[in-house]
């Protein structure tokens, strides 16, 4: 018998680190709770508290049985193991041990195997809780009404139910791995099981059967791991498209059924030789297994693939091909895009221009990288400020439909000049106002238009800002503190700061002891110490808007783009598109970081100035989010409940229509031959960038479609067939109530040939009095910009339009100098568009009246006030200084003259 030691100094030594191992927990519990509770207040603000129950109790759930599971089979078996070793030690096998083993043999390790069975299920269960999108899914999965062709199962069987099978499976794998080697070690250390160099083995007999029982268990659980598998086999890359194909079906299938037969007679078979002693069964079962597994998962198939398939490749994955193309442009939402014929004609005149007026007044003529630079150096008025992106969207200009580019004005923490934590966190909290102007309109010295402008917000149309504050933004640093002691900076005004007091329901209210796990969560002390926190002060966190969506809908994939929104009222409102994704859909082909399922399935809208979150169904038909909703019953709202003005500024994602474009390159082609032949594979054009030529992105734009009456905002990409330049089609992806979401492909006659956008380039580069100028611009210390060339459809003819920016060497303001035209075989290059457009078609077009400015934040009707008019005439002196630094002696005298203006209006008041 082993003798059990109660010294004093042994009492002592396992005090010491039960206590310490209860101070460990208490410590990272702490930090934990404090994560956990400052997250609940975050959805109480954000209110979103239900979703964070259902979330944090699924959390748990999952977590907690994983964490049992690992206790019982991890902490049973050692447990069972300690007991068993003590009962059967053996003097022989004590005496074979290593010394330094021998006297951990002497003492009961029952109280480190609860420590460590206890510290590694909390451990193992916290990691296995970021399943519980698995779980919940698995438990109220709706179907998807389609099945698989090779199973007959529902498609919401593999998206919902097998991810959540598997991770079962793999973790109850994991632990029983764990477990024999805890068990293995346990006995190692009782002497109860050792290897005694060079070629023998010491093991007791109830030892040999709890391994055995053990190694039998694994066996039993490769069933359901085979089992797995042959429902994997739809996610197959063998053939020649993604998906089962006949090498799969016609041996993978039947391989993996007789592997769930070995497995269990190979589990059984260990069992047996628990009683039998025959160690030859069990090993010839098992050394079947590995060999069905090595023949016929590798050696069978491959030859099946390479001298049956091959060779007769068409006719053999003819079916397979069919459910690829199926299936593919089921899963992309392509099944539904309409397909028309668009008879190209070169007969387009002044009068069809005149008709397309409005389509003509919102060709895009600005390039978003160089309307964000101009913007930065014309609008962003401090280094503080910045620009991020500039985006498109469309307005009622003064009852006319207008495209506009649109930019909000955010503050840049990096920038600000002292980072201190006061300046961070308290002074400089938020951005202000927005920069808005149309797609097409350009000043004398070639830098472009606005309706809205500078700080405070200056509009010259029906368009106004109210609420400028950009509190949550797409540049925004980690937390701010609003409504305290400290007032926060607002706007400059000449060399004076202008300051205010937020008055919004954004952020979570502050008491002591909230400060206190605020002060944990973000790792500061001052929050603590700050005399400027009072109960007053609200805490906002999480100002990102991709964060802040992903935080209450971290299941979905955001847009890389959100845009901003000026609502009736004059806020501001931000926009961003969420999209439901799975990589488990059956034989369709998968798109890198996407998955092979994808659906546009929310409209999130948030308030920049108070953070509120509204999420709105767009895509009721997809399974994905109604399941979602179905877990989350009070998280979405219907797309019907969105207020009428959201709808009329609600775009199709550029970034669905490019997967949905890459996807129909291959699979417009319907019929397995061709598909196969890859006879009519088209692709989007490429443009020439500074880095190399890349991809033409998909563009907004107003047009008339075909056989529509009136214009509408669209989102459009042209087609070219695969390694050839001119033009197959083009896509357009319609944004309008009630047609929204629809897509049409228009396709162009065969026999007839439609310049592409690379053969217009071509031509341009080839044009003697273009090139001329271009070479002339570019020696003479400036730099030419290429914008995009857009492809306009009207009527029944294509119009190309291409601008020209010219750039200083080392200036960072580009000026619209050129506007390109290409029409058929004639190429024209003007000032701007009218005049290209009238080189080639002749007469004159209607032009556009300019409206003078007035503050964005007051009523048109509004007479300016003394210091408004001070301000305006400040700020032409000022562009009149940057013109002069500029030596644009044309702009400096108009800027003067403007100021003039002002200032004799104010004299005669």
């Amino acid at each position: 018998m082993i003798r059990r030691f109660r010294e004093p100094g042994q009492w002592k030594q396992k005090i010491r680190t039960a206590l310490f191992v209860i101070l460990l927990i208490v410590v990272v519990g702490f930090f934990e709770t404090a994560w956990v509770i400052t997250d609940w207040f975050w959805f109480q603000e954000v209110g979103y508290e239900k979703t964070f129950w259902i979330t944090l109790f699924a959390k748990l759930t999952v977590g907690g049985l994983v964490g049992v599971l690992f206790l019982v089979l991890f902490g049973g078996n050692l447990y069972l193991a300690e007991k068993i070793g003590v009962k059967n030690n053996s003097a022989d096998l004590m005496g074979t041990q290593i010394p330094s083993l021998r006297l951990i043999g002497e003492r009961s390790l029952v109280p480190l195997i609860l420590i460590v069975s206890v510290v590694f299920s909390i451990f193992i269960g916290m990691n296995a809780s970021v399943h519980w999108r698995e779980y919940l899914l698995f438990f109220q999965g709706l179907p998807f009404g389609s099945h698989d062709p090779l199973y007959q199962k529902d498609i919401g069987f593999y998206v919902f139910h097998l991810p959540f099978v598997v991770s079962v499976y793999r973790w109850i794998s994991f632990i029983l791995i764990l477990a024999i080697i805890g068990t293995g070690i346990v006995y190692f250390i009782r002497g109860t099981f050792m290897f005694i160099p060079p070629r023998t083995w010491k093991v007791t007999q109830p030892v040999r059967n709890h391994l055995l029982i053990l190694l039998a268990c694994m066996f039993f659980i490769g069933i359901i791991g085979a089992w797995i598998d042959l429902y994997h086999l739809l996610y197959a890359k063998r053939g020649v498209v993604f998906g089962p194909g006949y090498t799969d079906t016609t041996t993978q299938a039947g391989v993996l059924r007789l592997m769930i037969l070995m497995n269990f007679l190979a589990g059984l078979s260990i069992l047996a030789y628990i009683f039998t002693n025959n160690w030859k069964i069990p090993a010839a079962a098992v050394a079947l297994l590995l060999a069905v597994s090595f023949i016929g998962k590798g050696l069978y198939p491959n030859f099946v693939q390479k001298f049956k398939v091959l060779p007769n490749e068409i006719v053999l994955e003819k079916p397979y091909l069919e459910h690829n193309i199926r299936y593919t442009r089921m899963a992309f939402n392509l099944s539904d895009i309409e397909n028309r014929e668009f008879p190209v004609e070169t007969n387009l005149t002044l009068d069809d221009l005149r008709r397309n007026d409005l389509t003509i007044k919102n060709i895009r003529l600005w390039e978003h990288a160089a309307l964000l630079q101009t913007y930065s150096q014309l609008q962003e008025i401090r280094t503080y400020y910045k620009f991020i992106d500039v985006d498109n969207d469309r307005y009622l200009i003064n009852n006319e439909y207008r495209q506009v580019m649109l930019s909000p004005r955010e503050l840049s923490y990096n920038a600000l000049p002292s980072r201190t934590w006061v300046n961070e966190h308290l002074t400089y909290t938020h951005g202000y106002g927005v920069v808005l102007g149309p797609v097409n309109r350009v000043t004398t010295e070639g830098l472009p238009e606005f309706f809205i402008k500078d700080i405070p917000p200056v509009a010259t149309t029906n368009i106004r800002v109210t609420r400028p504050e950009i509190y949550y933004g797409e540049q925004s640093n980690e937390y701010v503190f609003v409504g305290g002691k400290r007032p926060e900076f607002d706007y400059p005004v000449g060399d004076k700061n202008v300051y205010s007091k937020y008055q919004g329901k954004g952020g979570v209210p502050l008491t002591f002891w909230r400060k206190m796990l605020y002060a944990v969560r973000f790792g500061s002390v001052t929050i603590l110490l700050s005399d400027d926190i009072t109960n007053e002060t609200r805490v906002m966190y999480h100002r990102r808007i991709k964060e802040r969506i992903t935080k209450i809908v971290p299941f979905l994939k955001i847009d890389a783009d959100p845009y901003m929104v000026i609502s009736r009222e004059g806020r501001l409102l931000w926009i961003i598109d969420g999209y439901t994704v799975t990589d488990r859909f059956p034989y369709s082909e998968p798109v890198e970081g996407v998955g092979n399922y994808v659906r546009n399935s929310l409209k999130a809208v948030i308030d920049a100035y108070d953070g509120t979150v509204s999420l709105y169904i767009s895509d009721e038909t997809d399974p994905i989010i109604q399941t979602y909703s179905r877990i989350f019953p009070t998280m979405f709202r219907t797309f019907s409940e969105m207020p009428d003005e959201l709808k009329s500024h609600v775009r199709y994602p550029q970034g669905m229509l490019s997967i949905q474009t890459m996807m129909y390159r291959a699979y417009h082609m319907e019929d397995p031959q061709v598909f196969y032949n890859k006879e009519d594979l088209w692709a989007v054009p490429g443009k020439a960038t500074g880095a190399g030529e890349q991809e033409m992105e998909p563009y907004y734009t107003i047009m008339k479609l075909p056989e529509g009456d009136m214009e509408e905002f669209i989102l459009m990409l042209p087609f070219t067939p695969s390694n050839k330049d001119n033009m197959s089609a083009w896509m357009a992806a319609r944004c309008d109530a009630p047609n929204y979401g629809k897509l049409i492909v228009y396709s162009f006659p065969k026999q007839r040939l439609v310049y592409g956008p690379r053969q217009i380039e071509a031509r341009i580069d080839q044009d003697t009095e273009i090139s001329k100028q271009l070479s002339l611009w570019n020696q003479s210390g400036s730099q030419v910009i290429r914008g995009s060339l857009l492809a306009i459809p009207i009527e029944k003819s294509i119009l190309y339009v291409e601008p020209l920016y010219l750039a200083a060497e080392k200036g960072q303001l580009p000026e619209l100098k050129r506007v390109i035209v290409a029409y058929g075989n004639t190429i024209a290059m003007e000032d701007n568009l009218d005049l290209s457009l009238q080189r080639i078609f002749g007469g004159q077009l209607p032009k556009e009246e300019t409206i003078d400015a007035v503050p964005a934040s007051t009523p048109a009707s509004r007479v300016q006030t003394d210091r408004e008019i001070a301000l305006e005439a400040l700020r032409h002196y000022r562009k009149a200084q940057e013109m002069l630094r500029q030596n644009n002696w044309t702009g400096y005298g108009e800027e003067l003259q403007k100021m003039d203006g002002l200032l004799r209006g104010l004299e005669k008041k």
